[in-house]
C-alpha cells in the first residue's frame, strides 16, 4: 500500500493506492487563503499541518488496516510558495503563495542583477516564483530576512514535519528561480543575487528517490507502520503527470485545478522564456517538461458561483449547459485574470472583466462565459508553447474542473485535440505522489507509471470549434484594449 499526500491551495488530499493501482481510500481537508492587501496571497503553514492531520485521521477512520500496510509515501504540493524558517526551524511569517503578485518590481531587479538568469533557470522571472518573493522580503521586511536560515517550498515544510529532514525535489525546485534546471542543481549565482547561499537551501533529490522515513510519533498518531519511506515527491503538476503516466516525451495533460495548466513532457531541456512558457525538471531523472500556466481556472468558476449566488459550481454549470448554441454565441466574454496572469502575458496586474453584458444575460450566461474565458486562456498558452513543435492529438484531463462534461467538451473543441478523462482524474496529483513513494520503495517505472486504461474521450466538435474561433478572436482583442486600464496601484510598500 502506498500513500499520496497532495497539498493544494484550497485543500489537502490524501489517497491510499494499492499495487493494482486501485484507490483504496481518499480523505480531504479544506484550506483558506488570506489576502490582506491587493495582490497578496498567503497561508499559515501550520494550517497545512492541521489539514493534513485531519485528512490522515479521516483515512485512519475509513481504512485502518490499509493504512497499517503502507510501505512508502510521496508528497505533491502547490509550487513556488516561500516558507521562511529561523535557526530553530520556526516559521517566521505566513507563506507567500504561488498566486501572490506583490513582487513584480523585484522580477526586473533580479533579471538586471543576473543577465543570464533565463539561461540558468530556463524561465522568465515572474512574481509567483520564489526568488522575487525573497527579494521583496529583504526590501520590505528586513528584520524577518535577517533571521532566515532555511527556505522551503510548501510540501517540503510538511516533509520537515514528517521526517525532520530539509529536502526538496527537482521538479518543485525548478519553480524557485534558484535551480540550474538543465544541470539539476542549485545555482549559487541566482542565490547570491537574492542574498542567500547554499546553506539556506534544502538538499535536492529526484522525485522518485527515498529521502527519509516518517518519524515514529507521527506514524503512531496516524496508524502507519514504523519505517515508512518518504519519496522526494514533486510539484503538483509533475505529480499529476506521474499519476496519469505522462512520463515520456510527447505525453501531456490539461489541468483544471485552482490554476490552469497545459503540461508536455520532454526528454531534453527545452526552455522558451520569450513566450512565458515554463521549462522545469520532471519528477523522474533525466526528464523535463514544458508548461503554460494561467493563474485562475477552477478558482474562477468558484468565484463566479459566489458572485451569482448559486449553491455550488455544479448548479451553475448545469445552468450553463442548458444554453443553446445560439445563446452561447451571444454570451458575454470573460477575461479570466482574477489573480493576474502568467502564460502568455506575464502580467501580475492583469485584471478580470466581463464584456458584452446585457439585460437578458443571467447566471447561466455568466457561468458559461467564465469556463469559456478560462478555455480561451488555455488556448493562448497552448499556442505559445507549441510553436513549431509536433502536433498533439490527445491530452489527459485532470483537476477538479475535469468533472464537468460541458467544460471538457468545450475545451477539446477549443484546443483542437482529444481530451481523455480517466477515473480518479481529480486526484491525479495525490496518485502521482503515491506512485513516487512506490518507486522510492523499489518499484519499477514500467509497472508503476503506466497510463490509466479506458476513460472518456472528448473529441473536438467542428461546429462548436468554428463558433469558438470567432469568439476567441474577439477575446484576444480585449487584452491589449483593456491593459491600460488594469489595476495600476502597487501593493502596499512596494
Amino acid at each position: 500500500m502506498y500513500l499520496g499526500i497532495d497539498l493544494g491551495t484550497s485543500g489537502v488530499k490524501a489517497v491510499l493506492l494499492d499495487e493494482a493501482h486501485r484507490i483504496v481510500a481518499v480523505a480531504d481537508a479544506p484550506l483558506q487563503v488570506s489576502r490582506p492587501h491587493p495582490l497578496w496571497s498567503e497561508q499559515d503553514p501550520w494550517a497545512w499541518w492541521q489539514a493534513l492531520d485531519h485528512a490522515m485521521q479521516g483515512l485512519r477512520h475509513a481504512a485502518p488496516s490499509a493504512l497499517a500496510r503502507v510501505r512508502a509515501l510521496g508528497l505533491s504540493g502547490q509550487m513556488h510558495g516561500a516558507v521562511l524558517l529561523d535557526a530553530h526551524r520556526r516559521v517566521l511569517r505566513p507563506a507567500i503563495l504561488w498566486n501572490d503578485g506583490r513582487a513584480f518590481a523585484q522580477c526586473a531587479h533580479l533579471e538586471a542583477a543576473v543577465p543570464q538568469s533565463r539561461t540558468i533557470t530556463g524561465n522568465l522571472a515572474m512574481p509567483g516564483f520564489t526568488a522575487p518573493k525573497l527579494l521583496w522580503v529583504r526590501q520590505h521586511e528586513p528584520d524577518v530576512f535577517a533571521q532566515i536560515r532555511t527556505v522551503l517550498l510548501p510540501k517540503d515544510w510538511l516533509r520537515l514535519r514528517l521526517t525532520g529532514e530539509a529536502v526538496s525535489d527537482m521538479s518543485d525546485a525548478s519553480g524557485t528561480l534558484w535551480l540550474d534546471v538543465e544541470a539539476r542543481c542549485w545555482s549559487e549565482t541566482m542565490l547570491q543575487a537574492c542574498g542567500l547561499t547554499l546553506a539556506h537551501m534544502p538538499r535536492l533529490v529526484e522525485g522518485s528517490a527515498a529521502c527519509g522515513v516518517v518519524r515514529a510519533e507521527v506514524a503512531q498518531r496516524w496508524g502507519l507502520p514504523a519505517g515508512v519511506i518518504v519519496a522526494g515527491g514533486a510539484g503538483d503538476n509533475a505529480a499529476s503527470a506521474v499519476g496519469m503516466g505522462v512520463v515520456r516525451a510527447g505525453g501531456g495533460f490539461v489541468s483544471l485545478g485552482t490554476s490552469g495548466v497545459i503540461f508536455l513532457a520532454t526528454d531534453v531541456f527545452r526552455p522558451a522564456p520569450a513566450q512565458a512558457v515554463h521549462a522545469f525538471a520532471h519528477a523522474l531523472p533525466g526528464r523535463w517538461h514544458q508548461m503554460s500556466v494561467m493563474l485562475s481556472a477552477a478558482s474562477a468558476l468558484s468565484w463566479a458561483t459566489r458572485l451569482a449566488g448559486q449553491t455550488s459550481e455544479a448548479v451553475l454549470l448545469a445552468q450553463a449547459a442548458q444554453l443553446s448554441a445560439a445563446r452561447r454565441a451571444q454570451a458575454p466574454l470573460f477575461l479570466p485574470y482574477l489573480s493576474g496572469e502568467r502564460t502568455p502575458h506575464n502580467n501580475a496586474q492583469a485584471s478580470a472583466s466581463f464584456t458584452g453584458l446585457r439585460q437578458e444575460h443571467d447566471a447561466g450566461d455568466m457561468g458559461y462565459a467564465v469556463i469559456e474565458g478560462v478555455s480561451f486562456g488555455l488556448m493562448d498558452g497552448f499556442a505559445a508553447m507549441r510553436g513549431d513543435g509536433p502536433q498533439v492529438h490527445e491530452l489527459a484531463l485532470v483537476g477538479g474542473g475535469a468533472r464537468s462534461d460541458l467544460w471538457a467538451q468545450l475545451l477539446a473543441s477549443g484546443l483542437g485535440c482529444g481530451l481523455r478523462r480517466h477515473e480518479g482524474a481529480h486526484a491525479a496529483a495525490a496518485v502521482g505522489a503515491a506512485r513516487l513513494g512506490w518507486l522510492a520503495a523499489g518499484g519499477h517505472e514500467a509497472q508503476v507509471c503506466h497510463p490509466p486504461q479506458g476513460g472518456q474521450l472528448f473529441e473536438p466538435d467542428p461546429i462548436a470549434a468554428a463558433m469558438l474561433q470567432l469568439r476567441h478572436r474577439r477575446f484576444r482583442s480585449l487584452y491589449p484594449a483593456l491593459e491600460p486600464h488594469f489595476m495600476g496601484a502597487p501593493a502596499p510598500d512596494t
